[in-house]
């Protein structure tokens, strides 16, 4: 089944309970029914009243009166608050496991995040997992320009990381294969991947729609050096 990123809870249960459980397992505070039902994705302010009363019964949810206002909190005692725990990190585990898989390449990307609508959370069934990855100088490949506004750039992580080996550019799209396959059974979704050198990563003018989108979305897998600091710099390089 196909993980909708923008309500994974759906993976687990149609109903509005995986939303509006999601939502209390999120939050740090009780919320009345109006703060469940603007934190959910669906529903009305009538469904989710009806959903929380019936938890609520069943135990799995605790109801207070909070001045004139009548609140809601997960029962994190409840034995199946570990549930609702999990319906609220889907996507995070999905970022987890990614990044765990990232760490064991070899070579490592220099730099990699998620972005588009998955990163967003404002996707649905039918949307994939958009993933940018830069690889490290490969045997071959052009060598950054060297620009005015970067030159400081470059030259530090010139100094740092090594280029690839022969054997490690090989490598690198079997790693790239298993990911996508990992990926489509971690969560249902085709991962669809940007591939860019670090040369390409630098000389990016030609990606301004792709670059402005990382800038507005991206949730980070791989950074923590050079090539990760340039992710947050002039992007008319």
């Amino acid at each position: 089944m196909i993980m909708d990123m923008g309500d994974p809870t759906r993976s687990i249960t149609p109903t509005l309970d995986g939303p509006v459980l999601a939502a209390l397992a999120r939050s740090g505070r009780p919320l009345t029914v109006g703060e469940v039902a603007a934190e959910t994705v669906r529903g009305s302010e009538i469904g989710v009243r009806r959903c929380l009363a019936r938890l609520v019964t069943q135990g799995l949810v605790q109801a207070t009166e909070m001045g004139r206002n009548r609140v809601h909190e997960l029962n994190r005692e409840h034995v199946a608050a570990p549930i609702a725990t999990t319906m609220a990190d889907l996507r995070i585990e999905l970022w987890r496991r990614m990044r765990k898989e990232l760490s064991g390449w070899k070579p490592k990307p220099l730099y990699a995040c998620v972005f588009g609508s998955a990163a967003r959370g404002d996707g649905d069934a039918g949307s994939d997992v958009d993933l940018l990855l830069v690889h490290p100088p490969f045997p071959g490949e052009a060598k950054p320009p060297r620009k005015a506004n970067v030159i400081d750039a470059v030259a530090a992580f010139m100094t740092a990381p090594m280029p690839a080996s022969p054997a490690e550019a090989t490598r690198w799209p079997r790693h790239v294969d298993k990911l996508r396959a990992n990926v489509l059974l971690w969560s249902g979704n085709p991962l669809q991947v940007v591939d860019l050198s670090f040369a390409e990563w630098v000389d990016r003018r030609g990606n301004t729609a792709l670059i402005a989108e990382i800038d507005r979305d991206a949730i980070e897998l791989v950074g923590g050096s050079i090539v990760g600091d340039l992710a947050h710099t002039n992007r008319t390089v």
